[in-house]
């Protein structure tokens, strides 16, 4: 691709042009000038990025000898951790502090709710989850397995009856009329701020009248009645004309539930951008959503369907005001961590760029346009999630960086914010003071426990073979670590200022399950957790009526505190005489999650991937699972619990039954046909027979190359 010189840079010119003639104009920035600052503020900041990387290696090698050494002996943990302060893993905890962020939306900082994670390379997608603010929960109830019946192949009445039955129960835990149930309402009036329901025969209010927020259409006969509940609104759609509405006692033909408060615009784990077109397409759909002009056009089911962000909501209040509710999520936008670069702009020395100082630019030169039209952010921020990081003097060099893009892009400083993903090791132990380092712009921290997995297993890969993946979801440091998390964060001040966060639920097509579970995560503390679908968004939304997060913060301030000694339990094995069979079921499910994700990743760019498992149970899968089942498989390989020919084997029967799962996808190339020469096959190959080496277990840069290798022959 041509270059373009510029400022002692070489940028791909698709990248350039988009910059210049898409993403400036309007922000009053001068092309010349952002070009000057950009290439002042990369090649200050560029080489300390490539130092904090090498420090990496540096830790880990001690770490690795360490573990060498004592491998025969007796684990000593006084001993482990006092050599892990030796060599500054474990840094010096200063005096208690609390976070000074100003300038956060509520979405944030006070109201708790589910949060989407959704690929920005995909504009169809990105509108769909921004558009995910509100949802029917009728229709999601009516499409998954939450309600027992059909969810496809026609209308199945007594599964609609059940969900009727479903929402009115939610309707009188969350808003209970003063008398009778919802069931049994047929009239619903406006009469002097107040809500008057009726069955014929008495009449009633609800039990608390501050939950009714305001209506549209005549007092009389209103068309909605907007209702809140632990600060989310809930809209009930009334239409006698609808053929719901028709069959309904009150005339209720829907309820609408305020659902993705938040969603995560992903740059990292579920996009495959590698080169300066990957990137305009992401940095394109991102600038659409902060100017509310992306659209979509696809044809779904033989019908062509257009999309475009929502407006906001409009009703009166029951004093007879207007009122106007946000219409989409808050968009924030996650970018690359420290360690990957990019051909996209070449450096004067040669090197490639780091990826997350490109990043946070385009980002936020994007977000500008937002600035002036405040549908995003009506307080004037921008939102950046860093993944990845690993310790203090990391997340430093983040606030450093965002301070640099501020000063050049000549924006207050602090107006962009920062959410820490507490995925590493690293990061876990030094949690206080990583937040300490961003103490003016910490919005977010998140237990990203699939990379906390991956990078738990590289960081203690010469202990020992580690224990099943099934089992670690049982063990002491990762219960430990999802506590920890939210007691540092409430520690430092987190409750009404700023989001605690919990991972996502992986399994999209069990709705049931989640429900059942999911209910832990605001249970535990968190403000807001991740959810894999805007249904699972509106799903997930009714377990925020019922637990109140704030108040079940204030009860866990006063809970013993968890222990960073637990959190440094190592999950090996103790006595691994395990039986070939569970071996090699463990080595098939591990195979099977690379393979499928992998064969996507390289021959079609997809980034995130619905894969089935052994089971035929469809995981949501991205680099993090991958980064996990990678650096299973090459740490038994490492200490004898399993041979390499095995797990060629392995994989080579894996990769035909993955062939198999992938048959009506048009675009699919078969694994299997040709072993040698499938650059999938081997790259799935490589991620375990050199997960060894792979920096901090990352599987970025070996997808990167062979992607790369891939896009050159299409």
């Amino acid at each position: 691709m041509e270059k373009i010189d510029k400022n002692g840079l070489k940028i791909s010119s698709e990248l350039f042009e988009f910059i210049n003639k898409e993403a400036i104009p309007g922000t009053k920035i001068e092309t010349d000038s952002f070009w000057d600052n950009f290439s002042s503020v990369v090649h200050e900041l560029a080489p300390i990025n490539k130092m904090l990387i090498e420090k990496r290696k540096v830790i880990q090698n001690k770490i690795d000898e360490w573990h060498r050494k004592n491998l025969e002996k007796d684990f000593n943990k006084e001993d482990y951790i006092n050599f892990l302060k030796s060599i500054s893993y474990l840094v010096e905890l200063k005096d208690n502090f609390k976070i000074e962020t100003t300038n956060v939306d509520e979405e944030i900082s006070s109201i708790a709710g589910p949060q989407l994670v959704v690929p920005v390379d995909n504009a169809r997608y990105a509108l769909n989850a921004a558009n995910a603010r509100w949802g029917s929960l009728y229709d999601a109830l009516y499409g998954t397995d939450v309600i027992s019946g059909k969810t496809t192949d026609g209308y199945d009445q007594e599964k609609a009856d059940k969900v009727i039955k479903y929402v009115r129960n939610f309707l009188d835990n969350s808003f209970p009329l003063s008398k009778k149930k919802w069931k049994d309402v047929t009239a619903i009036k406006v009469i002097d701020e107040k809500l008057i329901f009726s069955d014929n025969v008495d009449t009633m209010e609800l039990k608390d009248n501050n939950k009714f927020i305001g209506f549209n259409g005549d007092k009389n006969r209103p068309s909605s009645i907007l209702l809140k509940n632990n600060n989310l609104h809930v809209d009930i759609i009334i239409d006698p004309d609808h053929e719901i509405g028709k069959k309904d006692k009150a005339s209720i033909s829907n309820v609408i539930a305020e659902s993705a408060l938040s969603t995560i615009v992903d740059n990292e784990d579920s996009v495959a951008a590698v080169d300066a077109t990957d990137k305009v397409k992401c940095y394109r759909n991102w600038l659409g959503l902060m100017k509310g002009d992306l659209t979509s056009n696809f044809e779904k089911n033989g019908k062509k369907i257009f999309r475009k962000l929502n407006p906001n909501r409009d009703y009166v209040s029951k004093s007879g005001k207007k009122i106007s509710l946000h219409g989409r999520a808050l968009l924030l936008n996650r970018n690359v961590g420290h360690l990957m670069t990019s051909p996209s702009i070449i450096l004067r020395d040669g090197s490639e760029i780091p990826e997350g100082i490109m990043d946070a630019f385009v980002s936020t030169l994007c977000a500008l346009h937002d600035f002036k039209n405040k549908k995003n952010s009506r307080v004037g921020s921008v939102y950046i999630v860093k993944p990845k990081m690993h310790g203090p003097d990391e997340v430093s060099f983040t606030n450093t960086l965002f301070e640099k893009v501020e000063e050049a892009l000549g924006i207050k400083r602090f107006s962009i914010k920062v959410g820490i993903m507490d995925e590493e090791r690293r990061t876990t132990v030094n949690l206080k003071e990583c937040i300490r380092q961003v103490k003016n712009r910490i919005v977010f921290i998140n237990t990203g426990f699939l990379d906390r997995t991956g990078d738990e297993m590289h960081t203690s890969f010469e202990a020992g073979p580690m224990i099943f993946k099934g089992d670690m979801k049982k063990s002491k440091w990762l219960n430990t670590y999802e506590d920890w998390n939210v007691d540092i964060g409430l520690q430092c001040g987190f409750s009404g200022k700023a989001q605690i966060g919990k991972g996502m639920w992986a399994m999209p097509d069990q709705m049931a399950e989640m429900m059942e579970q999911k209910i832990n995560h605001p249970k535990s503390g968190a403000n807001c957790a991740w959810v894999p679908s805007p249904t699972a968004a509106t799903l997930h939304s009714l377990h925020y009526h019922k637990i109140n997060v704030f108040e079940e913060q204030d009860r866990i301030k006063l809970r013993n505190k968890a222990k960073v000694d637990d959190i440094l339990e190592i999950p090996k094995a103790d006595r691994p005489n395990w039986a070939v069979e569970d071996i090699n079921r463990e080595l098939e499910n591990n195979a099977q999650g690379i393979l499928g994700y992998v064969v996507r990743w390289i021959d079609q760019g997809v980034g995130c991937s619905k894969v089935p498992d052994v089971n035929n149970i469809g995981l949501m899968e991205d680099r993090a699972t991958l980064r996990i089942s990678s650096q299973h498989i090459a740490n038994w390989l490492h200490h004898g619990v399993c041979k390499k020919d095995d797990v060629i084997n392995i994989m080579k029967k894996m990769a035909k039954i993955v062939d198999e799962q992938n048959k009506d996808d048009p675009n699919y190339k078969k694994m299997s046909d040709d072993f040698e020469n499938s650059i999938a096959f081997s790259t799935a190959c490589d991620l375990v027979f050199k997960g060894r080496v792979q920096p901090s277990g990352y599987t970025e840069p070996l997808l990167h190359k062979k992607r790369l290798e891939k896009k050159s022959l299409i």
